[in-house]
């Protein structure tokens, strides 16, 4: 008996539509305030603000790789040996950025055992001042990078970096508070724990759903199991198997599937067509087998 090989290829959106100029903005001003931040942190011998600027150091690195992943992802050119470009670029990156978090915040945790015991006098006046100007700061990179971070990892990456900066400047704030009215500085270890401990499970939380899409694991919003069951379901649909759905980079999800059917290919081929992209998956290779012995394709895109 021949067998009729239908191929349907759905084409993914590209990173080349996402925006550029609100990371650009952003390495600008987080750059800037780190290199203030660590000044008077160093100064002030302030183990929270040397933190924050750690974390700012952090965004800084972030942001620069999550733009070069942008970059590769829409300039990147599609080879025969890299046939889906450098759209996995962003994950690296993501990957990267967690472990930098993950490190500044250990870092914290060990100055700030090593200081307990002592007393460090720290200048409030000069916490709440720079702590004002940092949270405007990631306040405004915030803004500019929210609408991004749903679509792409790696600004995502550096969107956490940014929300964990806001809210160690608040931490920051209320240290030079504390410093002021009690003339302690016990407050500045409290608040640098305090923002290792909030940022660390962040970042493992982001380094987990890098390395998801590293593994090629399922998307979490895709049932492959229930994917399966409806297109077996297709009338004149005899056997589904190679069914494989993975994610090659944010708003990227990938599908493979083989169908063994008696039905006209090209009409098993529409169904499962409507299935897959119901399914949130419109990037899908379908390949139907049986029939008539031919052997014929259909592209089509979104």
């Amino acid at each position: 008996m021949g067998h009729s090989h239908d191929h349907a290829h759905l084409s993914a959106p590209t990173t080349g539509e996402r925006r550029l100029w609100p990371m650009v903005v952003a390495v600008f001003l987080i750059g800037g305030f780190f290199v203030v931040e660590l000044t008077v942190g160093i100064m002030a011998n302030s183990l929270a603000l040397i933190a924050d600027a750690g974390h700012m150091a952090t965004d800084v690195v972030a942001l620069v790789m999550g733009l070069a992943a942008l970059l590769l992802a829409r300039h990147g050119s599609v080879t025969a040996r890299r046939s889906f470009g450098w759209h996995r670029a962003e994950v690296f990156s993501a990957v990267v950025n967690a472990v930098l978090l993950i490190g500044v915040g250990g870092y914290v945790l060990y100055e700030a055992i090593e200081r307990i015991g002592t007393a460090p006098e720290v200048p409030g006046l000069t916490l709440i001042v720079v702590a004002l100007i940092g949270l405007a700061v990631n306040v405004v990179v915030m803004l500019l990078l929210r609408a991004d971070a749903q679509e792409s990892i790696a600004v995502r990456g550096a969107y956490l970096e940014v929300l964990a900066d806001a809210v160690g400047s608040v931490g920051v704030l209320v240290a030079g508070i504390f410093a002021i009215i009690t003339g302690s500085g016990y407050a500045d270890i409290v608040v640098a724990v305090l923002i290792a401990l909030w940022v660390v499970p962040r970042a493992i939380r982001l380094a987990a759903d890098a390395l998801r899409i590293l593994n090629q694991q399922a998307p979490k919003h895709v049932d492959v199991e229930a994917l399966g069951a409806e297109l077996a379901q297709i009338p004149g649909v005899e056997d589904i198997h190679d069914l494989h759905v993975w994610t090659l980079t944010t708003g990227m999800d990938v599908a493979t599937v083989h169908i063994a059917s008696s039905a006209p290919g090209g009409d098993v081929l529409a169904r499962a067509q409507e299935v897959l992209a119901a399914h949130g998956l419109e990037h899908a290779t379908v390949q139907v087998e049986g029939g008539t012995g031919a052997c014929h394709e259909s592209e089509l895109s979104w």
